[in-house]
């Protein structure tokens, strides 16, 4: 975290640039503001490496329901996690372009589920989807949105890897973190990196046999992607 904020080496971090990032947390500005006055005491207007490592330690203390103090710097919590989806970088540390932000262990749980749902093709409908979705007791416009990204291909139907991403988008908004509008680049399934996926309000792909053209024309430029949706949901 501290090389993304200081790609330079210079050993600080100006107030604004450690606040831009801090507030990818989601933190409230005031529980933001209590943190930089405990990482920067002496009021020096910038972090040095130590005080940028106490604000990203108060940080996850607040994010797992502590008080803000430095005596909360003692306690063992989680990393502190980082909300960016126009950035993979902040998410997971810069890497090959492989790198997958559904862990290897977290994988073979959600394939172990898959395979207990009896993939036909190793394809699942949306049918069978639909009710380990369900257990999740996650809100429905949540689950809809779950659904559409994991739906990489837009087929109505999941392989091992979009259920994947599927199941770690359900894990991570149990954990209070919101879904992302668009799957964010660390999170498509390398097997999916070739083919551009065709992500919500891009230009659907036309069948191989077009359409004839008083058809193409009738349809409003926009009705083709809700239809896209629609099934999909």
């Amino acid at each position: 975290f501290f090389f993304q904020v200081d790609p330079a080496y210079t050993g600080r971090v100006g107030a604004s640039e450690a606040a831009l990032f801090l507030k990818k947390s989601g933190l409230s500005d005031i529980i933001l503001g209590k943190i930089w006055d405990l990482a920067d005491p002496e009021g020096k207007g910038y972090l040095d490496k130590q005080g940028f490592y106490v604000a990203l330690r108060l940080v996850a203390c607040a994010q797992n329901g502590h008080d803000v103090n430095l005596s909360s710097l003692n306690l063992t919590v989680p990393p502190p996690k980082f909300h960016d989806t126009s950035s993979p970088l902040l998410i997971t540390p810069p890497s090959t372009e492989t790198h997958w932000a559904v862990r290897v262990e977290e994988k073979a749980k959600f394939d172990g589920i898959f395979e207990s749902l009896l993939p036909v093709n190793g394809l699942l409908s949306g049918d069978k989807v639909k009710p380990v979705l369900m257990n999740s007791k996650l809100p429905l416009d949540i689950l809809g949105r779950v659904w559409d990204l994991s739906d990489i291909d837009k087929d109505g139907h999941l392989d091992k890897d979009e259920f994947a991403v599927a199941m770690h988008l359900v894990y991570r908004a149990l954990e209070k973190e919101p879904v992302p509008s668009l799957l964010p680049p660390s999170l498509i399934p390398p097997s999916k990196r070739k083919k551009t996926p065709v992500f919500p309000g891009a230009v659907p792909v036309l069948p191989a046999s077009p359409p004839p053209k008083d058809s193409l024309r009738s349809t409003p430029s926009h009705g083709s992607v809700n239809s896209l949706n629609s099934t999909g949901s």
